[in-house]
């Protein structure tokens, strides 16, 4: 693990929002490994409730709804990670999107542009839709994206609302969104039915040794071969920590792993990783989200390594091995 590059630096604290989340809670520990302090964002139960957390200073939490008044006599932040953020992609009150994922965003980053400190933030692949515009991260590209849902919908708007500020010069010196894929990994067992498919399989199999996929829909896709870009916690919270370290490039740039992989692809890797020989049962898709399944996402990657952020990329079946292995050796995971 590197450590800052500057020591007076080193002294001021990164701010993470949604620390106690799957991707906050990995986050927060690597920016401690790193030698940051850190000031943890979230809903304080969370952090003792949620047995995957290493433990967490309560003096270093702060309540979500406490941020705005926390931050009116905040020390100098080295940065802010904001990872915080109504993930659900079934949620439809719009209202409560647009007051967790929007404005909530936008007051951090007017913040963060106040006190010149940089801003990395979590955008989503959801943003881009059925696809029908590729998944390229043009940023001149991102006005004419339609999600397909009102989570979607949310991170659409604030993307929108970043750019114009940019366009304007009212952004954040550094400043930087992320379009995640489909992240999967250790620690996300609190997300319940909105965890990784790569989490489901590992139950399905210990469960009953066969696994459930939605059978395609579609012509041309035969069964189990949607496709998806599956990227691993891990590369995730690397490419953070590389943007803490140093000044983040400015603007919005995919983060995946750069290929699709089918879902035949990850139920066979999950099997492999178990040991147990493959029996899979296709079903239909819900009819409620038939309408809106995404048959393939794939992130181009090249803006962010250009930048020099992305640090490594684990392979579908390298990844699902090391979660599988930590989902066998530790509890709540």
């Amino acid at each position: 693990m590197t450590h800052p590059a500057h020591d007076a630096d080193a002294l001021k604290p990164v701010l993470v929002t949604g620390a106690a989340g799957f991707i906050g809670a990995r986050c927060l520990e690597a920016c401690r490994a790193a030698g940051w302090p850190v000031i943890a964002v979230d809903t304080p139960r969370y952090f003792t409730e949620r047995a995957e957390h290493a433990p967490v200073d309560p003096d270093r939490i702060v309540a979500t709804d406490r941020l705005d008044a926390w931050l009116t006599t905040a020390p100098p932040l080295a940065a802010i990670v904001h990872l915080g953020a109504c993930t659900d992609t079934r949620e439809t009150d719009r209202a409560y999107l647009t007051a967790t994922n929007l404005e909530a965003s936008q007051r951090l980053w007017q913040y963060a542009r106040t006190h010149g400190v940089p801003f990395i933030y979590a955008s989503s692949a959801a943003t881009y839709g059925d696809g029908r515009l590729g998944y390229d991260d043009d940023e001149t590209l991102i006005a004419r994206l339609v999600p397909l849902n009102a989570y979607g919908d949310s991170k659409q708007q604030f993307d929108v609302w970043a750019l114009a500020e940019a366009r304007e010069g009212r952004a954040p010196a550094h400043w930087c969104g992320l379009k995640f894929f489909n992240v999967y990994g250790y620690g996300e067992r609190h997300k319940g039915p909105m965890a990784s498919v790569v989490l489901q399989a590992f139950d399905q199999i210990r469960a009953a040794g066969r696994l459930r996929l939605f059978r395609s829909h579609r012509d041309g896709i035969a069964d189990g071969h949607q496709a998806r870009d599956f990227v691993f916690v891990d590369d995730v919270v690397d490419t953070l920590l590389a943007l803490v370290e140093r000044p983040p490039a400015r603007g919005i740039f995919n983060l995946g792993s750069g290929r699709g992989r089918t879902f035949l692809d990850l139920a066979r890797a999950t099997f492999t990783a178990l040991g147990e020989p493959e029996r899979i049962d296709f079903i239909d898709t819900p009819p409620d989200i038939r309408a809106h399944y995404q048959y393939f996402t794939q992130a181009t990657m090249g803006r962010l390594a250009a930048a020099g952020y992305v640090r490594r990329t684990t392979s579908l079946e390298e990844g699902v091995r090391q979660y599988v292995t930590a989902l066998e050796a530790g509890p709540g995971c």
